[in-house]
């Protein structure tokens, strides 16, 4: 059987004498998406950083498996070659793209990395010779590929900034696809979104599981998004995890209700009732 892509394993994030992630373990397996919920403050975007190189863990280890059986260990690994040798790639809370460049350069600058081995670190390209010229015209392709998937094709030489709030947000994350990700860790990709967009979010989101190599990990409060796309959820309450299954699994679970609904696990049924939820309250029952 293959190695799950990402395994965290006890992990622990403490700053000073807050414990902001406490002994979490978890598996984002291969072509699948795999969301990480939970409510406001449960640590979701500290997973996120610990597994992307911006924080070092105080405990614990975060294994990841390339499709080539390459093996990392991430949290021993500066940031940057996260990106570059484990194929890990992100987007943040804010959008982050260059509002000045054009939706077209933005994802070019994704690809420097290549350009500038292609050309020699500048001194090749001046001269259009080596191997430069083909390494430029491959990367127009590939970015032109992703604007066609993400409906942007004809914004193309509009400056980012001037794009719409929801198309921003699909420019970055096939911004990030330009990297070749094995794992694209998204946070919050539905934050601000309207049904239209994040309907169109959802459908490049199953396209680029579906079609590409690339796995997604996702940190998401729209609970429509995390429900109708997520093969594999994991709930995060306080830095711990309470839940981690399929969505079936999750939206049942009465710990991932009462931590949503803000009440003690013995109160669930009882806000259940309240709120007519039925087809849950069998579901205690039965597993009682």
């Amino acid at each position: 059987m293959d190695k799950p892509l990402l395994q965290v394993q006890h992990l622990t994030m403490e700053f000073g004498g807050l414990v902001a992630i406490g002994d979490l373990s978890f598996e984002a397996r291969r072509g699948e998406i795999t969301a990480l919920i939970g409510p406001n403050g449960a640590g979701k975007t500290t997973v996120f950083n610990c597994i992307t190189g911006f924080y070092k863990p105080t405990k614990g280890m975060i294994h990841f498996t390339n499709h080539d059986g390459s093996e990392f260990l991430l949290e021993r690994m500066p940031d940057f070659q996260i990106t570059a040798k484990a194929k890990v790639a992100r987007t943040f809370q804010n959008i982050r793209l260059f509002p000045g460049l054009t939706v077209l350069e933005n994802m070019l600058v994704a690809q420097h990395n290549k350009l500038m081995k292609a050309s020699g670190f500048l001194v090749l390209g001046l001269f259009g010779i080596g191997g430069y010229r083909q390494a430029s015209a491959e990367s127009v392709e590939l970015a032109q590929y992703w604007l066609e998937k993400a409906d942007l094709m004809d914004r193309a030489d509009d400056p980012a900034g001037d794009l719409p709030y929801g198309a921003q947000r699909r420019l970055e994350i096939v911004r990030a696809m330009c990297a070749g990700p094995e794992l694209l860790c998204l946070d919050e990709p539905a934050a601000g979104l309207n049904p239209k967009e994040s309907l169109a979010l959802n459908e490049l989101l199953m396209d680029i599981r579906s079609n590409t190599g690339t796995s997604i990990l996702l940190i998401e409060h729209d609970m429509s998004v995390v429900m109708q796309i997520s093969d594999h959820i994991v709930v995060l309450e306080y830095g711990r995890k309470i839940s981690d299954g399929d969505p079936a699994f999750v939206r049942a679970d009465p710990r991932v209700i009462a931590a949503y609904l803000g009440v003690d696990d013995e109160e669930v049924e009882t806000v259940l009732t309240d709120v007519g939820d039925a087809k849950v309250i069998e579901q205690l029952d039965t597993a009682r």
